[in-house]
């Protein structure tokens, strides 16, 4: 089945191989939203910066995301002071809270065109547990005066046409992109304020070469001071041990013309913990996603949470064949954090977006930037030494073991009465 994004982005820049020999301040290793935010940043800085893309711009979990661009980090501001320190974390927190907003002013200041719609976004609850949640987190963005407010029931049910969820709350400040559109026109921001662009140049290996680090592909090699590698997920083995410290995750998606909720309506994840979330398209088009198989969708049958997940919002659309059906790759940290690991002098990976990767990957960018060129800041997760997580070669059973409880935690807490209303 066809990726929806592939169907309706407009094509990305026209890009070749890295041929031959090439010299860079700074190579990136990654087209996604990390890499393309950072080497624009750079660029507008004057800096000399090269970036090597296995595929396409967009190519992995950039261009087959659900498009949500959600403000926020994972914890209120005092749960981030107490992990990180009053410093960081306040301003890592900051870095979060104004991430959608960081997001949309760049795709207005450098016009592209990707369907960016600030409409809002709304978490919804469909148990009294899920609402109970959801509390301490809506009262939190209050506090910190963001433009939030609940959503009754009555609210939601008239909102997005079903009557499954008992309520939630609102961000107004939130909203939607069409994820491919999106990277592809990061790529041609980052390449009009000067930066170098290289695909398909898969990083085969990098190594020291004097006091600069040599990145080969399969027809050249690029030297640069500085590296960063920004593959997130799609780790591969370019460094040894870097995809050992994350668990790569499927979600999949499936799209049909259903007609039943207005284009613009806010991006919708529910409370869940095995993640599902709906949106609609520039053309109306319903588009259900959530968690996936433990491998790349192979055909209509691997897609049986999304169909489900559309029966029970709109029972009507039940045997609705849907139009366009995809998959791409999340890198979860055990404990939902971002990292940035020192892989040796000068060389730095970030990973881990955890399923946030559209405004946290664009709002880091500049702040990764500022690394690269020597400096400090504090919007940046601690820099520390590769950590990988414990027996990873068993991440398929983590994944899998993950799952099973997340799912049946939801089954105890839907079996769980619900309140009168």
């Amino acid at each position: 089945m066809t990726p929806l994004w592939d169907a309706t982005a407009p094509a990305g820049p026209a890009l070749a191989p890295l041929r031959g020999p090439a010299e860079a301040e700074v190579a990136i290793i990654g087209a996604g939203y990390s890499g393309l935010s950072t080497a624009l940043a750079l660029a507008e800085r004057g800096v000399a910066v090269t970036v090597l893309k296995a595929a396409a711009p967009g190519a992995g979990a950039s261009g087959r995301n659900g498009g949500q661009v959600i403000p926020g980090f994972k914890h209120d501001v005092a749960d981030a002071v107490a992990l990180y320190g009053p410093e960081r974390g306040a301003a890592l927190y900051a870095l979060g809270a104004a991430a959608a907003e960081t997001t949309f002013a760049l795709i207005a200041r450098h016009g592209i065109a990707c369907d960016a719609s600030r409409s809002g976004w709304a978490q919804l609850g469909d148990t009294d547990a899920a609402l109970a949640l959801m509390a301490p987190r809506l009262a939190s963005w209050q506090r910190a005066g963001a433009p939030v407010r609940a959503l009754s029931r009555e609210e939601a049910s008239a909102m997005f046409g079903t009557r499954a969820y008992l309520g939630g709350w609102l961000h107004a400040g939130a909203g939607s992109v069409q994820p491919l559109a999106y990277a592809r026109g990061l790529a041609r921001a980052a390449l009009a304020a000067g930066a170098t662009l290289h695909a398909p140049s898969r990083a085969t290996a990098i190594r020291r070469e004097g006091q600069d680090w040599r990145i080969t592909t399969a027809e050249g090699h690029l030297r640069a001071r500085r590296v960063l590698v920004a593959t997130n997920a799609l780790a591969g083995d370019v460094w040894p041990g870097l995809a050992d410290t994350m668990i790569p995750v499927w979600s999949f998606q499936i799209a049909t013309r259903a007609g039943v909720v207005p284009a613009d309506m806010p991006v919708v994840p529910d409370t869940r913990r095995v993640l599902r979330y709906f949106r609609a398209d520039r053309d109306g088009r319903l588009v259900v996603g959530g968690k996936g198989r433990l491998r790349a969708p192979r055909g209509p049958g691997d897609f049986g949470t999304q169909r489900h997940m559309l029966a029970r919002l709109y029972p009507h659309l039940a045997e609705a064949p849907p139009d366009y059906g995809w998959g791409g790759q999340v890198a979860i940290t055990l404990d939902r954090l971002p990292r940035l690991f020192a892989l040796d002098d000068g060389v730095f990976a970030t990973i881990g977006c955890n399923g946030k990767g559209i405004a946290w990957c664009t709002a880091l960018g500049p702040e990764l930037a500022t690394l690269l060129m020597g400096g400090e800041t504090l919007a940046l997760p601690p820099v520390e030494k590769l950590r990988p997580i414990p027996l990873h070669r068993l991440k398929s059973l983590y994944a899998a073991a993950g799952s099973v409880w997340f799912r049946l935690r939801d089954r105890l807490d839907r079996a769980t009465p619900a309140r009168p209303r």
